[in-house]
C-alpha cells in the first residue's frame, strides 16, 4: 500500500496541484519575478531549466520519496511557485516539507501560510505523521524566519552538509514540528491566516 499519493489541496488563497509539465510555462514566468535563481544559498531553477527541474521532481515521485506540487494562486489561477513533500519515510511516518519557492510578489502573503497549513494538516491528520521536517541554508535568513514563524523548532545545524554550485559549502539548518506540537501550531497558523 502506498502511504502517500499525489493529491490536490485547496484553500481560499492558494491551491496545491500535483506538479506536471503543464505548469512549466507558468513556473518559468513565476521564477523570473525576483530572479530567484540568482540566490546563491539555495537551489531554484533558472527559467530555461524548469523542464529539467519538473522532470527531476517527477522522477523522485516515481521512486516514492517526493510528492511535488505546483503552487497556484486562487486570485490569478496561475503558478506562483513549487513545494513538495520530500524525504518521505513511510515506515517511520515522517516527511519533510521543502524544495519550496515562491515568486517575489507572492512572498510574505497568505500563500505561504495557507500552503503550510494545508500541507501540515494533511501530514498530521491524514497521514498520521509523528514529525515533519523543514531544512534550509544557514544563510537563508528569510526562510529560517518563515520556518520559525510556523512554530517549528531548530533541531540542529548540519555543517558542511552539501556543496553548492558555486563551490561553497552549505550548512543545513534542520527544523521540525512533532505530533504533540501540532494542535498549537495549527491554532497559530489559523490565527495568522485570519489576519489576511
Amino acid at each position: 500500500m502506498v502511504w502517500i499519493d499525489p493529491i490536490i489541496l485547496q484553500g481560499e488563497h492558494v491551491s496545491l496541484e500535483p506538479l506536471s509539465f503543464e505548469h512549466e510555462s507558468g513556473l518559468q514566468t513565476a521564477v523570473r519575478d525576483g530572479e530567484l535563481w540568482k540566490l546563491w544559498y539555495t537551489f531554484i531553477p533558472e527559467p530555461d531549466k524548469m523542464h529539467q527541474e519538473i522532470e527531476r521532481r517527477l522522477n523522485l515521485q516515481s521512486s516514492g520519496v517526493m510528492i511535488p506540487f505546483a503552487v497556484i494562486s486562487a486570485k490569478s489561477k496561475k503558478p506562483v511557485g513549487m513545494t513538495t513533500y520530500m524525504n518521505i519515510d513511510a515506515p517511520n511516518r515522517r516527511l519533510e516539507i521543502g524544495s519550496t519557492w515562491y515568486q517575489a510578489s507572492a512572498q510574505r502573503t497568505a500563500i505561504n501560510t495557507e500552503s503550510k497549513l494545508m500541507l501540515l494538516t494533511h501530514a498530521f491528520e491524514r497521514l498520521d505523521c509523528i514529525a515533519v521536517e523543514f531544512r534550509t541554508s544557514f544563510f537563508n535568513h528569510q526562510s529560517r524566519r518563515g520556518i520559525e514563524r510556523l512554530g517549528a523548532k531548530l533541531d540542529g545545524i548540519l555543517r558542511n552538509h552539501s556543496i553548492m554550485p558555486n563551490g561553497t559549502y552549505r550548512d543545513q539548518c534542520v527544523y521540525s514540528i512533532i505530533e504533540s506540537e501540532w494542535p498549537s501550531v495549527k491554532a497559530h497558523l489559523t490565527f495568522q491566516l485570519e489576519k489576511y
